[in-house]
């Protein structure tokens, strides 16, 4: 087994954290361009953490044997632990996150995704168990008010990420 998909997903934590100090530096460097600075490393990172998700979803796949060019999401590993009748603490772990509406695991895939939505009403409805961070991507222009908020989210996001690659990676090499 390689472990193309592990370097990988550390690569990809390293680019989020990369960008979360990129976006501390915008914060404190006022300039003409300092919102959609701040702005675009709000994204980036939610990519990034985003990208260390699937690339983590490839590197379980990986080592259960799985066609890990077919692995986008959680459920196409779901779908093929099933196909092949096996069972991943790894998967069941992943599950309980994803469902979880307030979990960090949910909060960052909902504010990812909310990248790829928009609204021009900064009142967006957002659930309740949404994060600060979504509401902040949704809005087209933001005021920038909750800076300080969605940079500790980003850096919760990314020690709770590194905690759970680490269980995860513990307990598939005890198999």
């Amino acid at each position: 087994m390689s472990d193309i998909y592990a370097v990988r997903t550390n690569q990809k934590l390293n680019f989020a954290r990369l960008h979360i100090k990129a976006l501390v530096q915008a914060q404190e460097s006022p300039q003409w361009s300092q919102n959609p600075r701040i702005e675009s490393y709000h994204e980036s990172v939610l990519f990034f953490l985003a990208s260390g998700y699937t690339s983590l979803l490839r590197e379980i796949a990986e080592n259960y044997n799985l066609d890990v060019s077919r692995i986008h999401h959680f459920s196409d590993l779901v779908e093929q632990l099933e196909a092949t009748v096996q069972e991943s603490p790894e998967a069941h772990e992943l599950e309980i996150l994803e469902r979880d509406t307030n979990s960090w695991l949910h909060k960052m895939l909902a504010a990812y995704q909310s990248c790829w939505d928009a609204a021009d009403d900064k009142a967006q409805p957002v659930a309740r168990e949404g994060s600060v961070s979504e509401i902040h991507v949704l809005q087209i222009n933001p005021n920038h008010a909750e800076d300080r908020d969605v940079l500790a989210e980003y850096n919760d996001w990314l020690q709770a990420f590194r905690d759970l690659l680490e269980r995860l990676r513990a307990n598939m090499q005890e198999w």
